[in-house]
């Protein structure tokens, strides 16, 4: 079967999408006080509050199971969950990496001390996780990584650096990506991903601010850290099979199509209205709706394959292409749109909600994997490289 086959038409199960009522209901009342422009963060909106609420309502970690405080429930739970905080910008990123795949990672290659100490802190919204994999002058490089934990009496001692670290400063918690044997010309063997407690000696974090002013980047240095002998996630020397792995659930979400929503819904609320209302808007709204839902319906079928036990990630590099693309096409075309009319016309609020999607957007191309490499991966794919 080929990759383009295996992405067969897939619904959403009855019983998951009955969850998608009152889930809205809740985000209505949680999410009316705040701004488009606010809301346009969405899953990089920061708010740790907000998460214990998700996590005491059972909603995160509602894939994982009951005995570490999970809720059992299928992979599409999370997907209507997903979807739904993503419609409304909810600021679901304190919590987001960790329930995505931080805590899924954990379950599947972790010691059972592992599981029992992170995976509950996590359900409960307690525990936040980041992901250590980009390095100062590797680029898209990931094999190229010189972090090293070097076995000791003690455990691992770690010494090195990340960069592009989404909320490190907020986060008790990184599985990093770092060699524990060999050199970076061994390319993907000697690899291994660690835990690290970011509250440790020799952890240094530096936020990085970016176009839009915001701060979820960061550095992170580690100078001499000592880590446990528990810090190892999984087989030593296995961390590219466990990293790729991992990818695929960062990769063919629901965050991979709706990044520029929220932008979306406020400009279709103006172009609704008698002096919003013209031919070109309406044909871009058609336009973009008509790119929009086949992909969501190529990222619930790679949902499918994930229920299914199977490792889909040349599916998730296809649809985290296809769908950063629309979402960076989506704030440009609004901006020829509006700035073709008369702009005292159109409300302030659009206007800022455009202002930090267009600042935000090339990122969009860039986190989860850049352009260029998807690429690759999907000719191979495909067989045409």
């Amino acid at each position: 079967m080929s990759t383009l086959e295996s992405l067969a038409l897939t619904g959403i199960p009855a019983e998951d999408e009955a969850l998608r009522a009152e889930v809205r209901a809740f985000l209505i009342e949680a999410t009316r006080a705040m701004p488009a422009h606010i809301r346009a963060r969405s899953w990089m909106g920061y708010n740790a509050e907000f998460s214990r609420q998700l996590g005491a309502k059972g909603w995160i970690g509602v894939t994982l199971p009951t005995a570490y405080g999970g809720a059992g429930r299928s992979a599409f739970t999370r997907y209507v969950l997903v979807e739904e905080f993503l419609n409304f910008g909810a600021p679901v990123g304190a919590h987001w990496i960790a329930d995505r795949q931080s805590a899924p990672l954990i379950l599947k290659y972790g010691t059972e001390d592992q599981k029992q100490f992170y995976i509950p802190k996590v359900c409960r919204g307690e525990a936040f996780f980041c992901i250590g994999m980009s390095e100062p002058n590797s680029g898209s490089d990931l094999a190229s990584v010189k972090s090293r934990a070097i076995p000791n009496a003690q455990g691992w001692l770690l010494n090195g650096q990340k960069i592009w670290t989404t909320y490190a400063h907020h986060c008790q918690y990184m599985i990093a990506l770092v060699r524990t044997s060999g050199t970076s010309e061994d390319r993907h063997k000697g690899l291994s991903q660690v835990i690290v407690d970011l509250s440790l000696p020799g952890v240094t974090v530096r936020p990085i601010r970016d176009l839009s002013g915001d701060s979820h980047f960061c550095e992170v240095f580690f100078d001499n850290v000592q880590l446990g002998h528990d810090a190892l996630i999984g087989v030593e020397g296995q961390g590219w099979e466990q990293v790729t792995a991992e990818l695929a659930f960062e990769r063919s979400g629901p965050e991979r199509l709706f990044s520029s929503i929220v932008l979306f819904e406020q400009w279709l609320q103006y172009v609704r209205t008698p002096q919003g209302r013209t031919e070109s808007a309406q044909r871009l709204a058609g336009k973009v709706l008509t790119q929009l839902a086949p992909l969501r319906a190529m990222s619930v079928a790679v949902q499918q394959k994930l229920v299914q036990g199977a490792s889909p990630i040349v599916e998730a590099a296809l649809v985290k292409e296809l769908g950063t693309t629309l979402e960076q096409m989506i704030p440009a075309a609004i901006a020829e749109d509006l700035f073709a009319r008369d702009t005292e016309e159109i409300p302030v609020e659009l206007l800022m909600t455009l202002k930090y999607i267009t600042q935000a957007s090339p990122s969009f191309s860039l986190r989860g994997g850049t352009r260029d490499i998807l690429r690759g991966m999907i000719a191979r794919g495909l067989g045409l490289r």
